[in-house]
């Protein structure tokens, strides 16, 4: 490998089985932790080589190449990407929408249009769920704060959690990819692709460790992480995940929310 190349990788429990054994190869890449936005920013700004950038971010960037075999996705309920609300699903209003990602606030507006038929407003919000149920009605929250969120903590009334990845499959029949390793084609050669294929094949393996280490002290959620890693995430780019990816595409083209929807295309 003639150049260590830059990684930015998302700092939630659902990238580690993607890094992991990565920080052993200063040789080869160098590696950060950001939410998905700024990892979509970073790569933007040039500031890195590779981005495990949000689905939707390589719509905004033609040209680039996606690492193959390996991605962030889900099939039915995936835990982490819910939307919190206060009030029947038919009576919401206003959205608070978690800044962290574009992916799933995309998805939610298409999920109101096409699986809930409701046309609510839509508002950015930082990801605090009692300030976000504070100016709406529901609230988008994505990572490691969805995966725990704890409304009763909080002296909430009664709040829903419904789970998009889950509504998604209903509605398609299909697994939705919320992030995977993209950037220019230049950006990473066959030594690298195989590099983080393999991080991906040794992490998926070592999952349960994974999740114990990221909460190392906390028994409780490890408990949660390791049933988060093994049973809602998945982590190979199939065929099948492809046909969701293209299908979340055409529906955000649909409704005016993107402005193109492809090509797909891979390093090698």
């Amino acid at each position: 490998m003639s150049r260590v190349v830059r990684l930015g990788a998302v700092g939630y429990l659902n990238a580690q089985p993607l890094v992991a054994g990565l920080a052993e190869r200063p040789e080869a890449v160098s590696l950060r932790f950001d939410v998905p936005s700024v990892c979509a920013r970073l790569l933007d700004a040039g500031d890195i080589d590779l981005g495990m950038v949000p689905s939707i971010t390589y719509l905004d960037r033609p040209g680039d190449r996606i690492v193959p075999d390996v991605c962030i996705g889900s099939e039915g309920e995936v835990a982490s990407v819910a939307l919190f609300t206060r009030v029947p699903v038919a009576d919401i209003k206003r959205v608070a929408l978690d800044t962290s990602s574009r992916t799933s606030a995309l998805l939610t507006e298409i999920l109101c249009a096409r699986r809930f038929r409701i046309s609510p407003d839509f508002i950015p919000h930082a990801p605090d769920l009692p300030a976000m149920l504070a100016a709406a009605d529901a609230a988008l929250l994505i990572g490691d704060p969805a995966l725990f969120a704890d409304t009763r903590a909080h002296g909430m009334p009664k709040i829903d959690k419904i789970d998009l990845g889950a509504e998604w499959t209903a509605m398609t029949g299909l697994p939705f990819v919320w992030a995977f390793w993209a950037g220019r084609p230049g950006a990473a050669g066959p030594d690298v692709v195989a590099l983080l294929k393999e991080a991906a094949r040794c992490g998926v393996a070592e999952s349960d460790a994974l999740a114990d280490a990221f909460f190392a002290g906390d028994p409780m959620r490890q408990a949660v992480g390791r049933r988060y890693l093994r049973e809602h995430l998945q982590y190979g780019f199939t065929a099948r995940m492809l046909e969701g990816l293209r299908r979340y595409y055409a529906e955000a083209l649909s409704l005016g929310l993107v402005r193109r929807d492809g090509p797909i295309e891979f390093f090698g």
